[in-house]
């Protein structure tokens, strides 16, 4: 990296805050919320695949109905959409489309495409402008994050009795691609082929407990079976028949301060590379962060995931992702921000495991321009 660039970046100081969504309708007990951002925004780094423009836009409704006095119903939609390609480009997709009914103090239920439960502790970390939340966290991995066929049953306040202590179940189906035979699978995956994407049946459970004080701590667990195209890969990709996991974590959010920490292990689950599974990682993520009145948000996290008993021809623990973060963002008004974000990659560039397995040793600077609603 240069540090020339650093030097001309930082100074300018400064992802997109809370913004209120547009109500668009709230009549008669029915209520539609549009939402969404542009991010304009730009990466520099030596490594050829980060380097350059990666804009994007994202839009999403929320929406819900009141059935009666103890019955709502809801769903959610969202999009992203890549503005950083030419036109005709396929570089788009679904984040997140769910609906659901809430019982009142009995909680509620949905299904679709939504974040797993792990993910109900991973977000306090996921906080940084542009990069973290990624030591162990990948979209359509089982329950770490978003993905596919969850139906969820959230509870907030333990049924009415304790305030600020809330949990999930949720069941994952299987969702894998038809690469095999066509009467085998979901057919989820498509035609992409990457099989460490795909899951079988699976469950999870999370709890959170918020003193009311500005601390909080949480932890979840999910444990899924794995396809035998997974088990029976071989190579670099774990054999085991479950894909377990499970995390702890604790944040304080109050008096302008914001501190993160959550620890985490995976067992076959954790993608890396052009195409290894973990055994299993052990990852760690923290963050501090602190808001001024006048609008900046400095933030300063680490994060980490070391791979164990890969047996590979290079060892058998290696970290799959090491890096320190520094960034801040200056919030204009609540539709307007900007950012710069600097991840400083702390992996061994001389060691022959990471290009081999294509898995970057850069370093990126993110700077990036937000008007959001």
């Amino acid at each position: 990296m240069n540090r020339k660039v650093l030097a001309l970046l930082m100074p300018a100081l400064l992802m997109a805050g809370a913004a209120n969504a547009a109500e668009i309708y709230n009549k008669d007990g029915n209520k539609l919320d549009l939402y969404g951002k542009v991010d304009g925004l730009h990466y520099f780094s030596d490594s050829s695949k980060k380097d350059g423009d990666q804009s994007y836009i994202r839009l999403g409704f929320k929406g819900e109905t009141q059935i009666n006095d103890q019955l709502t119903g809801y769903g959610q939609w969202e999009y992203n959409v890549q503005a950083n390609s030419t036109e005709g480009s396929n570089n788009s997709w679904t984040r997140l489309g769910f609906a659901g009914l809430k019982f009142g103090d009995y909680g509620s239920f949905d299904y679709g495409r939504n974040y797993g439960v792990l993910y109900d502790v991973e977000g306090w970390t996921d906080m940084l402008p542009e990069f973290g939340g990624d030591s162990y966290t990948n979209s359509d991995n089982f329950m770490t994050g978003r993905t596919n066929g969850v139906a969820t049953y959230r509870n907030s306040n333990f049924f009415g009795l304790v305030d600020g202590l809330a949990f999930a179940l949720q069941y994952q189906g299987k969702n894998e691609n038809q690469s095999i035979k066509e009467n085998v699978g979901t057919n989820n995956r498509g035609d992409s082929g990457d099989i460490r994407y795909d899951n079988g049946d699976g469950y999870g459970i999370s709890t959170t407990y918020d003193t009311g004080m500005g601390f909080s701590a949480g932890a979840a667990y999910t444990s899924s079976d794995r396809t035998n195209e997974q088990v029976n890969k071989g190579g670099l990709v774990a054999g085991g028949d479950k894909a377990d996991a499970w995390t702890l974590g604790m944040k304080y959010d109050a008096n302008h301060i914001y501190l993160a920490t959550m620890y985490a292990e995976t067992r076959n689950m954790t993608p890396y590379g052009n195409d290894g599974v973990a055994n299993k990682t052990q990852n760690f993520e923290v963050t501090a962060q602190y808001q001024f009145d006048f609008g900046l948000r400095p933030a300063i996290s680490y994060l980490q995931s070391k791979g164990k008993d890969l047996n590979t021809a290079w060892g058998n623990d290696k970290d799959l992702v090491k890096y320190v973060d520094v960034g801040a963002t200056y919030y204009f008004n609540k539709n307007m921000s900007t950012y710069v974000d600097y991840k400083i990659n702390l992996l061994d560039d001389n060691d022959d495991f990471y290009s081999s397995n294509g898995i970057s040793t850069d370093d990126i600077v993110a700077l990036g321009l937000v008007y959001q609603f």
